[in-house]
């Protein structure tokens, strides 16, 4: 791809951009450990909400669409549109009590939640696992995407990508590491325009070219089936395909919209929240703000964003079909190359670049914010001054960035083991759910729900048996674990439990704590709540159905899915009230 000289000159106007943002921010980031983790805790929504946007635009987000369109159609974004459910389940289930846990970390609710040598253990043995070993992993598969662009960009050989890879972490970490959250945050919205303008810029320059000759253009070149919004649903059989149509079998439709989103934990989309999404939780200015900043990512990540990128991988089934099927996310960088003018070159560059640094500048953020907060302070040195923790913080940072480029530099051979991660978090979901909604939850039961999923995916594995069964048997055993360790055990200590209890204000399954003319408001309003959760995830869906139907000129579709939107903001509106879910 030849670039001109004003591309370079956009690219680097870009990472200084980066550079003064951090440098600007830097005094109020290294204050104490909370402003530099948190941002001080003054986040407004629309930061704290975009910031989580653009962390999962990951240099490979546009690629992956790109591959899933080329394969199954639209309606291969099923795969993880299924993720709102779980999503807006945070939104009015957890974003309020993450922010009043008034904690650094989603790892450190353990020990305000459970008591004793299994609370403490599980809170040291998280804080290394997710903070160097996953967020390594993390890490590497976000640099192997961006090493992909830049082999096709700039024809950079196999044995010196690294080194480009490197520097582009040293600048990551030159700005992160300096002003911790608040630049990162601030980095992530202006970078997050910045790439969601040149996806825009792209799709409206594909689209309107000659080869493609607009949106009715684009649906005589390709099948009718393959702008269908939704999956056929087939009563025998797994996920066949026919012709551009995905077409599952209904055990998998059921595993994707009735088990997943709540049972199975993954990086991003923890249920009840967790990881960077409740970092960014804790870091509104208060209750209100980490509710709209949540509920802005969930519309936003599920509705909004992925158009610009549908439309351009559905243009290049038609443009590149000569693409194999391990090539099919390569359409996009094609692309790139071939429907950019110089300048809108350099713009485009320098959305993925933006896309790479908003993603790793939370992933090393957050996962130093373990490494200080949740091991070193809590296990090493409780007596270090705020000077002291901030600068230790910044050296982690460092650190965990030399890791990740070794993980980086050995990424084939952890293929499987980033496999079997994902899929041996299945079950864990519902305790980190049911902590806040039932007091019997305790330390013990966490830790055999994070055990014994990894049990469940060897059998299925040495079994033979694949997804969705082995989904379904790996919940199934996990659930029984669990709820049997939970019994066998005891309850946390009461005096947790009670500091808990009037921190949180917690509804659900709380009756020994919770006051008996309390009791029945709780329930009241966690039927609202229902509503409210309900109603918000049938108007993101419609709103996703309703700019795609707009793009397509199927105004039929639109005006049902606009109204039926409408309608579900509506009683979303009427129910928030009555539980004052967006009260001060």
């Amino acid at each position: 791809m030849e670039l001109a000289f004003i591309d370079y000159v956009i690219i680097a106007g870009f990472v200084l951009l980066s550079l003064v943002i951090g440098l600007n921010f830097r005094k109020e980031g290294g204050k104490n450990i909370e402003s530099y983790f948190l941002g001080g805790r003054n986040l407004p929504w629309w930061i704290a909400g975009t910031s989580m946007v653009a962390t999962t635009f990951a240099a490979d987000t546009p690629l992956l669409i790109t591959e899933l369109v080329a394969q199954n159609g639209v309606s291969g974004n099923w795969i993880w549109w299924n993720g709102l459910i779980g999503g807006m389940l945070a939104v009015f289930f957890f974003s309020k009590y993450w922010r009043k846990s008034n904690i650094v970390t989603d790892v450190e609710l353990v020990e305000l939640r459970y008591s004793g040598k299994p609370a403490a253990f599980l809170r040291g043995f998280k804080a290394i696992y997710l903070g160097v070993f996953m967020n390594s992993v993390i890490i590497a598969w976000v640099n192997l995407a961006l090493a992909a662009l830049l082999k096709v960009f700039f024809h950079i050989p196999d044995n010196q990508i690294i080194f480009f890879v490197a520097l582009a972490m040293v600048i990551v970490v030159a700005y992160s590491s300096l002003s911790g959250l608040l630049g990162v945050a601030v980095t992530d919205f202006v970078q997050f325009i910045i790439a969601m303008t040149g996806c825009i810029v792209l799709a409206v320059l594909v689209l309107q070219s000659p080869m493609i000759g607009g949106v009715e253009g684009l649906k005589q070149k390709l099948p009718a089936d393959t702008f269908n919004l939704f999956p056929k649903i087939s009563f025998s059989g797994d996920i066949v395909q026919d012709s551009k149509y995905l077409t599952i079998g209904l055990a998998t439709f059921f595993a994707f919209v009735g088990v997943q989103w709540w049972a199975s934990w993954y990086p991003g989309a923890e249920p009840g929240g967790g990881g960077y999404v409740a970092q960014r939780m804790m870091s509104a200015k208060n209750e209100k703000h980490a509710i709209y900043a949540t509920l802005f990512f969930q519309i936003a990540h599920y509705a909004l964003r992925p158009w610009p990128w549908i439309v351009v991988g559905l243009a290049a089934i038609f443009l590149y079909p000569e693409l194999g099927v391990e090539d099919k996310r390569l359409g996009y960088a094609m692309a790139m190359r071939d429907f950019l003018p110089n300048g809108l070159k350099g713009l485009l560059l320098v959305a993925f670049f933006a896309a790479y640094m908003s993603t790793i500048s939370t992933q090393l953020n957050w996962g130093t914010s373990y490494l200080i907060n949740d091991f070193y302070k809590r296990f090493v040195n409780r007596k270090a001054s705020d000077k002291q923790y901030v600068l230790f913080s910044r050296i982690a940072t460092v650190i965990l960035m030399i890791v990740a480029l070794f993980v980086t530099s050995t990424i084939d051979t952890l293929e499987q083991a980033f496999k079997f991660m994902i899929e041996a978090g299945a079950g864990l979901g519902a305790v980190l759910i049911l902590r806040w909604y039932w007091w019997r939850i305790n330390a013990w039961s966490e830790i055999a729900a994070t055990i014994a999923p990894f049990i469940g995916f060897a059998y299925t594995r040495l079994a033979g048996i694949e997804f969705p069964d082995s989904l379904f048997i790996t919940v199934g055993f996990t659930t029984v674990v669990w709820l049997a360790i939970t019994f066998a055990t005891r309850p946390t200590n009461r005096k947790v439990l009670q500091e808990f209890y009037d921190r949180i204000k917690p509804m659900g399954a709380w009756k020994p704590f919770t006051p008996h003319r309390q009791r029945a408001k709780n329930r009241r309003d966690l039927l609202y709540l229902f509503v409210c959760w309900i109603s918000a995830v049938i108007m993101a869906y419609t709103t996703l159905f309703f700019i795609g139907s707009l793009i397509f000129k199927n105004y039929f579709e639109v005006v049902i899915y606009g109204f039926v939107a409408v309608i579900s903001l509506i009683v979303l509106i009427i129910f928030s009230k009555k539980v004052k879910i967006f009260a001060d």
